[in-house]
């Protein structure tokens, strides 16, 4: 047969059971000295951070406008000149590249 453990402590305090973090009423949690109303308030994005996001959308337009066209005047002839262009092949997509880099600093630049 198995002995029950006993606990024993050293210390005359009596013990205490420990609180739930969780909150149980939405009452409770609003009023501890308004700590999560100003928490909760606080914007995730600053002002510069949207400049950089606008600017970073308007590079990667930029970049789909830099890639678009290549009509053919002649539906008869293939020039492959207007097709594969620098501009087309090389420019636009590290224009691109280069607005999607704006978003990734806006987004962590505290």
């Amino acid at each position: 047969m198995a002995k029950k453990k006993v606990i024993s402590t050293t210390d005359k305090k009596k013990l205490e059971p420990t609180k739930s973090r969780v909150s149980k009423s939405k009452s409770s949690s609003t009023s501890s000295s308004g700590t999560a109303k100003a928490a909760s308030s606080e914007m995730l994005f600053k002002k510069e951070n949207y400049y950089w996001m606008f600017g970073g959308i308007g590079l990667i337009i930029l970049g789909f406008i830099l890639m678009s066209g290549g009509h053919m005047p002649n539906d008869d002839t293939w020039d492959p000149d207007l097709i594969y262009s620098f501009r087309r092949i090389t420019l636009a997509p590290i224009v691109i590249l280069a607005g999607l880099a704006f978003q990734i600093v806006a987004i962590f630049k505290k």
